[in-house]
């Protein structure tokens, strides 16, 4: 290749690495976080994730199931460990298509309805037998917030 040539294809390419470099350089939109971040997120804010068990929706709903995981949360004020049922949805329509979906499901896990307790941020929803104290349940929406990145 002549040197006129090889110095042009240089140029180019130095300007297409130093074009890439300039793009990465932005951090990334945040992306919905799968349970082992969620539970990371919820540890940062004082709550401890025991038994979990995949798979658990607390009721027999076919497209609940492979959404759901259902663990033992507890710390900040919240005196007794609560059974959680996390629903971590696809992305933003899927939360959409099935929310409602879980308020039915409740009915099978939760023993008085006046205290069910549930926190969503798009792609989760967060649901369980109550009352949570007031810490705890902010460290509950906290976690889940983060984790949930964008949301998509």
């Amino acid at each position: 290749m002549p040197p006129t040539r090889t110095a042009a294809a240089g140029a180019i390419l130095a300007l297409a690495v130093a074009a890439c470099g300039a793009i990465s350089t932005s951090p990334p939109a945040p992306t919905p976080a799968d349970f082992g971040g969620i539970a990371n997120e919820l540890g940062k804010q004082g709550v401890t994730v025991t038994h979990i068990v995949s798979g658990d929706a607390g009721c027999d709903d076919r497209e609940l199931i492979p959404t759901a995981i259902a663990f033992d949360a507890s710390g900040m004020d919240q005196a007794t460990p609560a059974r959680i049922y996390v629903y971590i949805f696809r992305n933003r329509s899927s939360f959409e298509k099935l929310r409602s979906r879980i308020d039915t499901c409740a009915r099978s896990f939760v023993s008085d309805p006046e205290t069910f307790e549930s926190v969503e941020q798009s792609p989760y929803v967060l649901a369980g037998q109550g009352p949570w104290a007031p810490r705890f349940e902010a460290a509950l929406r906290a976690g889940l917030e983060v984790a949930a990145g964008t949301g998509d």
